[in-house]
């Protein structure tokens, strides 16, 4: 049996928590998306990630201890999340534009005891032009990506001008700070 749950089907988490070298098995239950409407963003994202690992821990209760996360996109203070369609991504990523916005991800620890946090990356993109927005959107379709966008394709490359936090809370787990509170907890 493996050692920790990953609930999420994030294949940016999957392969973040590989690179640890974290002994993990992905197990999802579906929830939904909701939070009060008087929670500051870092409490949405956690609030979410809560969520997710309580409805896991309800399918498998063995004592293992479960990761959840979920990562939003803030642009002052307008939760931004992930595009319905085309259309929506190419106006997510125009509000985006020339901007800086911020990265929020929301971790939920949960063994005998919760242990929550969010991790906030400030991400400050350089003027795109619109066809190199359609372009990203066309070949890298990022519909299951908050912001419409992931920082480790072309337009992270291209199109992202300066980061102030964790790289990877952008990709959707501040891994080193997960694996530092799992080793504070004796789980790791």
């Amino acid at each position: 049996m493996k050692s920790f749950i990953l609930a999420s089907a994030s294949p940016r988490r999957k392969q973040l928590l590989e690179w640890a070298e974290i002994d993990f098995e992905i197990i999802v239950a579906h929830t939904e998306e909701t939070y009060p409407a008087d929670l500051s963003p870092k409490d949405i994202a956690i609030h979410i990630a809560v969520k997710k690992a309580n409805a896991v821990k309800k399918l498998v209760n063995d004592g293992r201890t479960i990761i959840a996360a979920d990562t939003i996109v803030v642009l002052d203070n307008e939760i931004i999340g992930k595009p319905k369609d085309r259309e929506d991504a190419i106006n997510i990523l125009s509000k985006l534009n020339g901007k800086t916005h911020r990265v929020i991800t929301g971790v939920a620890i949960l063994n005998q005891q919760e242990q929550v946090f969010a991790d906030v990356t400030e991400v400050e993109f350089n003027l795109l032009s619109k066809k190199e927005i359609e372009f990203y959107i066309d070949k890298y379709q990022p519909y299951d990506k908050a912001g419409a966008y992931a920082i480790q394709e072309w337009i992270g490359v291209i199109g992202i001008k300066r980061i102030s936090g964790d790289f990877y809370n952008v990709m959707g787990l501040p891994v080193s700070r997960v694996v530092r509170a799992l080793q504070a907890k004796s789980d790791f």
